[in-house]
């Protein structure tokens, strides 16, 4: 996997933070960037970036000395972050004799399929043209209710979008240890993760948020399970050093977690990462076995139906032991507390019109 940061034709996704980007008096660290950007220029296959830092370069100029605690507060330090924040990239790629384009994005690009598949369509017509895309997420008008939470998730999810080969999470820390290093001596760091399990979860710690970066390596954990599940393997490294990319070269310390070798197809991929479901249906013990054994939900494994949602909307599907997994109903919901225990063959008639088949398709369909 090291290979490829040096020289490769698959997509690499870098993610970079914001404690590696601005220093402590909040100012850009201008030369890192210039280092890492040549190293990926020099790399010459595909890449993309997804760059934190807008809030924290925009404080100054709201008379912030802290991490905003006011929504209002934070959009707006974004809002003025961004513009230096795209352009030291995009002056660093053209240094190199590359090009760069800025990328905002929202919880929303990636959860409603259209937009998804639209924001897929112009990166990929980036990386053919040799662009690089700098991401971030549109914190200027992203609410806690509708982002991602941190900048490592946006990264996964880019890479799962994009169907990159590696993930590379550049931070301030060297990988994942068996207790934090900096209370325990006896610390060790795991080199090789080949599945996150409970146990390695469990490692984590506690959240972080020292004022310019968010997050911590549980957020770092999260996004690794998406990326290893879409078939990436996903870096922990430390970004602390002058040059990053040349020492992972030189095999400096880090984790490496192991892709699955069985990564799901590309929408059960984007069914199981989608956070905002418009509703619920509470099923049976015999339909989620159906659901088991790759079945389609039948309105006569349903038991009740919860929320207002449209046609194509995401649910929760809930079974006897309580959440078991989602997917996209083929029915409004007025529809189908109409059809609720029905067989398939009275739809019709109860509706007053032609049946849609199953109340969610089974290729509509991810269990948990």
């Amino acid at each position: 996997m090291r290979a490829q940061l040096q020289s490769g034709r698959e997509l690499l996704v870098v993610k970079v933070g914001s404690s590696l980007l601005i220093d402590r008096r909040g100012r850009l660290r201008k030369s890192w960037i210039y280092t890492l950007v040549s190293r990926l220029v020099a790399r010459g296959g595909p890449a993309i970036v997804v760059s934190s830092g807008a809030i924290a370069l925009g404080r100054e100029a709201l008379g912030l000395a802290g991490r905003p605690r006011i929504l209002a507060q934070a959009q707006a330090a974004a809002a003025v972050g961004q513009i230096h924040l795209a352009r030291s990239w995009a002056e660093a790629f053209a240094r190199h004799g590359g090009t760069a384009a800025q990328v905002l994005l929202t919880l929303g690009d990636l959860e409603h399929r259209p937009r998804y598949l639209n924001a897929r369509a112009t990166l990929e017509m980036l990386l053919e043209r040799g662009i690089v895309p700098i991401v971030n997420e549109n914190d200027t008008v992203a609410t806690e209710e509708i982002r991602f939470g941190d900048n490592d998730g946006l990264a996964a999810r880019v890479a799962q979008l994009l169907g990159a080969r590696l993930l590379l999470l550049l931070s301030d820390v060297d990988g994942l240890y068996t207790a934090d290093p900096t209370t325990s001596p006896d610390a060790r760091r795991i080199d090789r993760v080949e599945s996150i399990n409970e146990d390695i979860e469990a490692l984590a710690g506690a959240p972080r948020s020292d004022g310019v970066g968010t997050g911590g390596m549980i957020s770092k954990l999260r996004a690794a399970r998406i990326a290893t599940e879409a078939g990436a393997h996903v870096l922990l490294a430390s970004g602390l050093p002058d040059d990053p990319l040349g020492g992972l070269i030189e095999e400096a310390p880090a984790t490496l977690l192991v892709a699955g070798s069985r990564p799901k197809a590309a929408r059960k991929q984007w069914l199981r990462t989608l956070q905002q479901p418009a509703g619920r249906l509470d099923i049976d013990a015999g339909a989620l076995a159906a659901l088991q054994s790759g079945s389609s939900l039948l309105a006569v494994g349903v038991q009740a139906v919860h929320g207002e949602f449209g046609r194509g909307d995401l649910v929760t599907l809930v079974g006897p032991d309580g959440p078991c997994g989602q997917g996209l109903c083929g029915y409004r919901s007025e529809q189908a507390r109409c059809i609720v225990g029905l067989s398939s063959d009275r739809i019709a008639e109860v509706l007053d019109e032609a049946g849609r088949g199953p109340l969610v398709h089974r290729d509509d369909l991810v269990l948990f």
